[in-house]
């Protein structure tokens, strides 16, 4: 389940609608295990997202995304830092609905990717927006047929 507070989803709407008509994306953050502040034993799977941060759209596309390396270098160190880690990824569709693209699957099933990410999809192609998460589907390992993809729901709190 991908937990979102309010404010958050807020930004998330935020930097879709600042970037459109390009796609935007950025990095979902929860509370670190290493951090010593939690022990409840969540997973990334179920933590909440304390801090969502815009990340630039390398490919400056309206059709992929492509985290700036750099940015996701220091947005990584500062989560850190905050005692936070990276748990996912958010992008905007801006013409297609809310479901992982072909591309989307071949970026999820890159060699360093974490399986247990949360993949936040928000959709405008409609006008409004859309948010679904998806996630690599438990004991698949990857994306490359549609058993491979799970959706999970999307929780506002707050």
């Amino acid at each position: 389940m991908l937990s979102l507070s309010r404010q958050s989803w807020l930004e998330i709407l935020a930097e879709a609608w600042k970037v459109y008509p390009l796609e935007a994306c950025g990095l979902l953050m929860a509370e670190s295990a290493r951090s010593g502040q939690s022990s409840s034993g969540q997973t990334g799977l179920d933590k909440p997202i304390k801090v969502f941060r815009p990340i630039h759209n390398a490919a400056q596309s309206s059709r992929i995304f492509q985290l700036d390396p750099m940015e996701y270098m220091k947005a990584e160190r500062a989560a850190d830092d905050a005692g936070l880690e990276v748990v996912g990824v958010m992008h905007s569709h801006t013409h297609t609905a809310a479901y992982p693209s072909p591309t989307d699957v071949a970026e999820a099933t890159k060699p360093l990717v974490p399986p247990t990410w949360h993949w936040a999809i928000v959709s405008l192609a409609w006008g409004y927006p859309e948010l679904r998460s998806f996630r690599v589907a438990e004991g698949q390992g990857d994306w490359s047929t549609r058993s491979g993809i799970a959706e999970e729901r999307v929780w506002l709190n707050g």
